[in-house]
C-alpha cells in the first residue's frame, strides 16, 4: 500500500539538535518509533553504565520518537537518570487490574509510576509463556485503559514462513485478535511491531523488501478492518535484528515506520547508528 510517510511539514528545523523548546513542541509530522528492548539484561552496575552510554550517544533527530523497554526492577533507577528525550516502556503487563494476583504487574501500576509505554505479545512471551493472541489483546486493552501506549508484537517463525503461512499467522491470528477491540482514539496509541521470529537474535535479517511486503500487508489489514485513517497513521516497526548496519535501508521503505531493537539497544549505536540515520522526511 503506497503512502507518503509523513504529512507535509508546517515548520522546518535548522538542525536536529535536541533543545528544551524542541521537547516541548511536538514534531509536526509522523515520527519514526525507535523502540529498544533490553529484555532480561542488566545488573545495577551495568544498567547505570548503559544509561550513561545512551545519555552520551548524541542527538536524536526530531523526526524520531525513542523508547526503551526496561526490566521492571530497573525502571525506577532508569527513570531518574535517563535523558528526557527517551521514554521508558515496560516489557509486559498483566491482563488484570490490581488485586489478588501474586507476582503480576498491572498497567495501572506502571502508569501511576510514570511509565508511558508497554511492549506486549513479544514472540519470546508467546513462545516461552504460551501467551495467546487473545491474551495479548486483553493485555492491550488493560494498558490502553490505564493510559499507556502499546507496541503490539506480531510475526511468524521460520517454519511458518517456509510453509507459506505468513498471512495466516500475522494477519489471521495475531492481528485478527485485535479486531473490534479498540476505538480509533485507542488505536492512535498502538504501534505494531513486526518481528520475523526467525530473525530475532540469530543475526539473520529480513531484507528491506521482505520486511516491506509484510508491513504493507499489515497496513492493508488495518485499512480494511479498522479504517484507512488508522492504517495511514499507525506506526509499524520492524523487529528482526535491526542494527546500525541495516537500519537506513530498512527505514527507507515506505511502510517501515521504526524498529523494535534488541541487542543493538544495549549499545550506543541504538542512538548513533539507528535513530540518527533515520531518513529525514
Amino acid at each position: 500500500v503506497a503512502k507518503p510517510r509523513h504529512r507535509p511539514l508546517t515548520a522546518c528545523r535548522a538542525s536536529s539538535r535536541i533543545t528544551m523548546a524542541s521537547l516541548l513542541a511536538p514534531y509536526p509530522g509522523k515520527q519514526y518509533l525507535i523502540g529498544g528492548n533490553w529484555k532480561c539484561n542488566g545488573t545495577k552496575e551495568s544498567t547505570a553504565a548503559l544509561v550513561a552510554t545512551l545519555n552520551g550517544a548524541g542527538d536524536i533527530p526530531a523526526w524520531c520518537e525513542v523508547v526503551v523497554g526496561v526490566p521492571s526492577i530497573h525502571i525506577g533507577s532508569v527513570m531518574g537518570t535517563l535523558r528526557k528525550d527517551i521514554a521508558i516502556a515496560a516489557q509486559d503487563c498483566s491482563a488484570t487490574g490490581m488485586g489478588a494476583y501474586t507476582g503480576e504487574l498491572s498497567a495501572a501500576m506502571l502508569a501511576d509510576y510514570g511509565v508511558k509505554w508497554v511492549i506486549l505479545g513479544h514472540s519470546e512471551r508467546r513462545t516461552n509463556q504460551g501467551e495467546s493472541s487473545a491474551l495479548v489483546a486483553t493485555k492491550t486493552k488493560q494498558a490502553l485503559d490505564a493510559g499507556l501506549s502499546v507496541m503490539v508484537c506480531v510475526g511468524e517463525t521460520l517454519e511458518e514462513r517456509e510453509a507459506g503461512r505468513i498471512d495466516a499467522v500475522v494477519l489471521d491470528d495475531h492481528m485478527a485478535a485485535l479486531k473490534g477491540k479498540f476505538s480509533e482514539a485507542e488505536w492512535a496509541r498502538i504501534a505494531i511491531a513486526y518481528e520475523p521470529v526467525w530473525a530475532i537474535g540469530t543475526g539473520k535479517t529480513a531484507t528491506p523488501e521482505q520486511a516491506q511486503e509484510v508491513h504493507a500487508s499489515i497496513r492493508a489489514w488495518l485499512s480494511t478492518n479498522v479504517s484507512p485513517a488508522i492504517a495511514k497513521a499507525t506506526r509499524i516497526q520492524y523487529g528482526g535484528s535491526m542494527k546500525g548496519a541495516n537500519a537506513a535501508g530498512l527505514l527507507s521503505k515506505p511502510d517501515i515506520d521504526g524498529g523494535l531493537i534488541g541487542g543493538a539497544s544495549l549499545k550506543a549505536e541504538f542512538i548513533s547508528g539507528i535513530a540518527a540515520v533515520a531518513p529525514k522526511p
